[in-house]
Formats: C-alpha cells, sequence, structure tokens
C-alpha cells in the first residue's frame, strides 16, 4: 500500500476564500532624468546597444524603436490563444452577472498576415459564434466577437507607432512585480487615422520594452457601437524575450464609458510559444534508451521473453504514453511538473483510506485550456486548468479525482487502439476532433456510485457537503456558461446525488459560502514551457457578496518578473 501522504490543501490554495494573483505594487517617483544601465541579455534596437538613457526622449526614442523590433520579432511564433467571454447583465446585487459565453481555442500564426485556425470539432468553419476563424490584423474590428478583435490587443500599433502619430506624456516610474517601469500616457495624434492606441504604456527600464499596455483603439464605437477597453500583458519568459501572455477587456456601450453597465467581459490566453522544439534535440550518441526488458535496465537480470498478459500489460502503457506524448506535443497538455504532485497526493489519501493498493500509480496531469473537463486514459487522470482553477477547496478536488480513480478500478473499456502510433499522431488543429476520451452515461453513472464509496471512506467524509454545493453552483450556471460547463475532450462534471443531497442551499447573499471560485483562481501557466503552478497569493476575506463571482471573469494582474535560468 502506498505510504499516507496527507495534503493539507489549504495550506498551498486558500480553502474556501477567495484567492486571486498577486497585485503589482507600485512605486512612484517624478524624476526629470532617466538613468539606467542596458541589459546586455536582451537584443536591442539597432544603434541603441550599450547606450544609457538620461532623459525621458531618450526613453521615449528607446521604447519606440523597441516596439517595432517587436513587431517583427513575434512573426517568428505559433502560439495557442483561447479566448473566454461572457456576456454580462447589470444585478442589482451582485453588481453584473454572466448571462451567456462564448469560447475560442485555436493556433495563431503571427507572420504575414496573421492568422489562426480553430482546434474546435465544431468550430473548422467558424469560430465565436461561427464567424470567420481566421485573424486578419490589418481589418478594423466591425464585430466586438470577432477573434481577430482579441488576438489584435497584443499589438499596440503594428503602422505608425511614433512621434508623427502619437503624442506621449511621461507619468512616472512604476513597479509592476519586481520589474521597475516608466509610464507613459500615449493619445494619437489628430487626423492620424483609425484602429490608434490610446492608454497608458508600461516599459521595463533596462531595455525599454512595453510589458503593458492599456487602454482602447481609436476611435470608438457610436451611442449603439462596441467601446472595446482592453489591459494587455507580456511576460519575461526567456533571455531576451517578452512575449503576449495575457489579455483582458471588457465592453461597454458609448453611453457607459464612465461606468455603468457592462456588456462583457473577456479573457484571451496565449501559451505554446516553444511547442515547435517540444522533446528536444539531443546529440544522437548522447541519447539512452531503455525499454523494459532492455539490457540497460538490468545487467543481471535473466533475459526471457513475455508473457501474453505482461504482452497486454505493455502495450496498454505504450498506448497511454502515446496519447499523453501527442497532447503535450498539441500545446493541450502541461509537461509533468510539480502541481502533479500536489494532486497524486490527494489521490494517496483517498486509495489509503480505502485500502487500496492501485499498480501501476495513479498519475495526474493537467490540460491546459479553461473548459471545466475531465477524463482517465490507462492509470493517468487529467484535469483541465479550468476545473482546477474553480474548485473551492481540497474536498471538491477530492471528488474530482475520485470520479475519475473510481473510473480506473472499474475497468474502462480498452485503449488498445492508440498503441498503434499513427493514432495519436495529429496535427494541433486535428487533435481535439481526432482525440476523445469521454465516457458513456452508463459508466459516468457507475463511476459516480463508485467515487460517493471512496469519498466515504476517506478523510474527506466529513466535507462531501462543499463538493455538492459545488455541483449546485454549476447546475445554476450551467443554461448561462454552456461553452465553459461543456466538455471538448473528455467527461463533463457530474457526481452522485446523493453528494448534491447533502449540501446546503445555495445562498449567493452568504460571504461565508463559497460554492466555486473565479476563472484563474489557481493555477498560473508559462507561456514559454507550458509548465503549470500554483498560484501563491494570500488569502483574501471578502467584503461583499459582488466578490463572490462564481465561474466568473476578473481582469489579470500577474507578477512580472524577469527570465531567471532554472540552472
Amino acid at each position: 500500500m502506498r505510504a499516507w501522504k496527507t495534503l493539507c490543501f489549504s495550506t498551498l490554495i486558500t480553502s474556501g476564500l477567495l484567492t486571486l494573483s498577486g497585485a503589482a505594487s507600485a512605486q512612484s517617483t517624478p524624476p526629470a532624468r532617466i538613468a539606467q544601465t542596458t541589459d546586455q541579455t536582451q537584443p536591442q534596437a539597432a544603434g541603441t546597444a550599450g547606450v544609457q538613457v538620461k532623459t525621458v526622449d531618450q526613453a521615449l526614442d528607446r521604447i519606440i524603436a523597441r516596439e517595432h523590433d517587436q513587431v517583427a520579432y513575434f512573426q517568428r511564433f505559433k502560439p495557442v490563444v483561447e479566448t473566454y467571454i461572457q456576456d454580462m447583465k447589470p444585478d442589482k446585487d451582485l453588481g453584473s452577472v454572466p448571462i451567456s459565453d462564448h469560447y475560442f481555442l485555436g493556433q495563431a500564426d503571427l507572420s504575414g498576415s496573421v492568422q489562426a485556425h480553430s482546434m474546435l470539432a465544431s468550430s473548422k468553419k467558424g469560430a465565436l459564434d461561427n464567424l470567420n476563424p481566421i485573424f486578419h490584423l490589418n481589418n478594423f474590428f466591425s464585430s466586438a466577437y470577432s477573434p481577430d478583435v482579441f488576438l489584435r490587443m497584443i499589438y499596440l500599433d503594428t503602422n505608425g507607432f511614433d512621434r508623427s502619430h502619437y503624442q506621449f506624456e511621461y507619468v512616472r516610474r512604476e513597479f509592476l512585480g519586481e520589474v521597475r517601469c516608466v509610464v507613459f500616457d500615449v493619445t494619437p495624434t489628430p487626423d492620424s487615422g483609425k484602429g490608434r492606441f490610446k492608454g497608458r504604456i508600461w516599459a521595463e527600464d533596462q531595455n525599454f520594452t512595453v510589458i503593458r499596455f492599456n487602454g482602447v483603439y481609436t476611435p470608438v464605437g457610436g451611442v449603439n457601437g462596441f467601446n472595446l477597453h482592453f489591459d494587455s500583458w507580456r511576460l519575461n519568459v526567456q533571455p531576451g524575450m517578452w512575449l503576449p501572455a495575457y489579455v483582458f477587456s471588457q465592453e461597454s456601450g458609448r453611453g457607459h464609458t464612465q461606468g455603468g453597465e457592462i456588456r462583457f467581459k473577456a479573457q484571451t490566453r496565449f501559451w505554446g510559444y516553444n511547442l515547435k522544439n517540444y522533446g528536444g534535440h539531443e546529440e544522437f550518441t548522447a541519447i539512452t534508451v531503455q525499454t523494459p526488458g532492455s539490457a540497460l535496465l538490468d545487467q543481471g537480470a535473466p533475459k526471457q521473453d513475455r508473457s501474453p498478459i505482461e504482452a497486454e500489460r505493455e502495450w496498454r502503457h505504450q498506448a497511454e504514453a502515446n496519447v499523453l506524448d501527442s497532447l503535450e506535443r498539441a500545446g493541450l497538455l502541461a509537461p509533468a511538473g510539480p502541481a502533479d504532485k500536489v494532486f497524486e497526493t490527494v489521490i494517496n489519501n483517498l486509495e489509503v483510506g480505502n485500502n487500496l493498493d492501485v499498480q501501476p500509480e495513479v498519475r495526474c496531469r493537467v490540460m491546459l485550456t479553461g473548459t471545466l473537463e475531465m477524463f482517465s486514459i490507462g492509470h493517468t487522470i487529467v484535469l483541465s486548468r479550468g476545473l482546477i482553477d474553480v474548485l473551492p477547496d481540497e474536498a471538491s478536488l477530492a471528488t474530482m479525482l475520485a470520479q475519475e480513480l473510481a473510473d480506473i478500478l472499474l475497468v474502462k473499456p480498452s485503449t488498445d487502439q492508440w498503441g498503434f502510433n499513427d493514432t495519436t499522431s495529429v496535427t494541433m488543429a486535428d487533435a481535439l476532433s481526432h482525440l476523445t476520451f469521454r465516457d458513456t452515461p452508463e459508466q459516468i453513472q457507475q463511476a459516480n456510485q463508485k467515487a460517493l464509496e471512496l469519498m466515504k471512506n476517506s478523510i474527506y467524509k466529513d466535507k462531501l457537503a462543499s463538493a455538492g454545493l459545488f455541483l449546485k453552483q454549476l447546475h445554476a450556471d450551467a443554461n448561462a456558461l454552456p461553452a465553459l460547463i461543456n466538455p471538448r475532450l473528455g467527461n463533463g462534471i457530474s457526481l452522485a446525488d446523493q453528494l448534491v443531497a447533502s449540501a446546503p442551499n445555495l445562498d449567493p447573499s452568504k460571504l461565508d459560502q463559497i460554492s466555486a471560485l473565479p476563472i484563474g483562481a489557481r493555477l498560473k501557466l508559462d507561456p514559454w514551457s507550458d509548465q503549470v503552478s500554483l498560484i501563491k497569493a494570500a488569502p483574501v476575506t471578502l467584503t461583499s457578496v459582488r466578490e463572490k463571482m462564481p465561474f466568473e471573469l476578473t481582469p489579470f494582474m500577474p507578477y512580472v518578473t524577469r527570465y531567471h535560468s532554472q540552472d
């Protein structure tokens, strides 16, 4: 039996309380001069390497030149892009609440015309609301739901970011996380044309790369048009690389520019920048291949053939590895990492309480998409980033894992078809349409009952009400948020009726009743390596029911740092 390794989930992620990413600390200084030695690890604009910046004008010249370099630099990448939108309506108690949602997942080609191809099986001929999934960078937007609008927000201005098209006003120095920045307000000059940016920019003060910009493209829509504001962030993912990572956007009517009714909110995330180098490139002479039965594994072991049962087990293991490898290559699965160990400890708690010894050991992986889903393949349980983000506490996490552990124990239908390598050799664009791991309704029902049994015999037996409350909130929002709640690759969230019955009634007015967290409350994602890690945020005491926001979108406030080598 596996050793007892009880995890206190609340010590890593606050149980029952809202947690958000760390807010950027600010330091304001109004110097007349800016002096900073450049970081030679960063690529420099032509003629600027090693030049010390002493004045605001010099800093501005560096910012403009650097931004032009950034636009050209982005063209070499084809990241995964995910946009999730929630349409909002006013609520007298909660401020605003979502009434419908839209989801896009694709691969952005930032070269040439800048386009992205949908990865969703239902959107091969359309994207958000069946609109064209091809992003055209140079077309000024006409629809608030067109994907090109959200992709464009990684750019300040691709054609004319200079002193002739913009007026710049120095504001102050300010820290974003650990990175000190110079801050400018930016306004288009009269008659500078459509699609110009108006707002504020933050440029780090070593190489003067713009790492955040917050504002709107002008001109804004008319009385019945759109007024889409956005907050765009770039992260330092490698030496010399500040790449787009997050965009939060929010839209209101022309008559609501000073607050009031919000029409929709949206989050756009980017990752998979290094997918083309998936697996690395080692020297052939340095590769050591160790397969079961290899003499390299045990030089003294007797050489013998596999029995039919051993061959069948190895085939299933190969099928499992093929699937995981394919999902990781497609940018849908995070590489194995420390966060997985947290979830595996919860599985260990379930196994110990039920006197189980599952072999081979059950592993966990994180699917990178924001939809709420989970599945198992072989002895690996996969939970989506979106699902992990919104779970309110450890008991709710344990219940999700118990459902897939039960699926493994009940022996799923054969995965033998995935043992053939060609069945999992798919392109990124076709991965979601080609691979599916959904169970039948009968299998899900059987797993639900077994999961309830596992939970009742575990250390979570006295905390089942919180998991039932989570499912109640899910049911309450199912009609409004189908794009978030309906699975794309695996199984949706479906728990035993007895678990739901054990939960109290939903009461949005109770501050101490946390049924689900806002999106993005648990995990952060490295857009270069695709590694996920737990957000380290201090517990936050709610002061209003408007701060509960189950399953809702909030602005991004990442704690920005300069790249540090892991070596």
